[in-house]
């Protein structure tokens, strides 16, 4: 694992198109071809915005997979973002991991935002999501997950944590909080792609999105409310010799999730 090399990564931190995805995979198909990176990550729900009308917004895995299929080969980088998904028994929020050679991961929302009705709209993920990508361990979380620590832990199976999200600006203290948080006591790298602009509920988001490394320092971010691209190169070298000096993990409680 010593010869893993540096990732480049992009957030894209952009406003959307309320419940339209053609719009957004346009929009977003654009901005993509300005960015240089191993990974780019999309917001939550980067196709409708946070919309609790599964039912007239939630695709099965058609159209926008497809997109981020030929993006991900575009670019010559892999793609992150949720997508309201129809499946057999409902809607999911669904995180899309897609590779350049077109392999699929994805990890659906385990902690869905009640205070917004999403867990009447959509159905919870179960399964805990880390993918394997140009060596670097990275977990899939979107937005609530950011919350609850616990169901985040490293259990020494993960280098990178990813939060794709569409937090609310009147809670970005937290946000900013819990990223630096989970960065420190997991001692990894987490990475916070939030949205802008005003959705069609009229709740208005901030962006504060963040690249956090393993001592939970801010290693780039962008100015709140500024639709722009952030990048950075996360350097696993580092993270090893941290990890080495300061083996905090070691002494980690034992549990395990019903």
């Amino acid at each position: 694992m010593s010869a893993v090399k540096p990732l480049k990564v992009a957030l894209l931190q952009t406003e959307l198109v309320w419940q339209d995805a053609p719009a957004n995979r346009n929009q977003l198909a654009v901005q993509l071809q300005q960015v240089k990176a191993d990974l780019i990550v999309l917001p939550e729900m980067f196709s409708s915005g946070f919309s609790m009308q599964s039912g007239a917004i939630a695709e099965p895995q058609g159209e926008t997979l497809a997109w981020l299929k030929q993006q991900a080969t575009l670019c010559g980088a892999a793609l992150c973002g949720s997508v309201a998904t129809r499946i057999d028994s409902g809607c999911v929020n669904r995180c899309y991991f897609v590779t350049p050679d077109g392999s699929v991961s994805y990890y659906d929302k385990k902690h869905l935002f009640r205070m917004a009705g999403e867990h009447q709209a959509y159905q919870a993920g179960v399964e805990r999501v880390v993918v394997a990508y140009r060596d670097w361990r990275i977990l899939l979380q979107v937005c609530y997950d950011l919350r609850f620590p616990v169901f985040s832990r490293n259990r020494n199976d993960y280098d990178i944590a990813l939060y794709v999200a569409n937090w609310p600006a009147a809670r970005r203290h937290a946000w900013s909080t819990l990223l630096q948080a989970r960065a420190i006591e997991n001692q990894a790298f987490v990475l916070g792609c939030n949205r802008v602009g005003r959705d069609g509920n009229g709740v208005d988001y901030s962006g504060d999105s963040m690249v956090v490394d393993y001592t939970g320092q801010a290693v780039a971010e962008l100015a709140p409310k500024q639709a722009a691209v952030l990048c950075a190169t996360l350097d696993y070298a580092q993270l090893a010799q941290y990890r080495q000096n300061f083996p905090a993990y070691l002494d980690a409680d034992r549990f395990q999730l019903d």
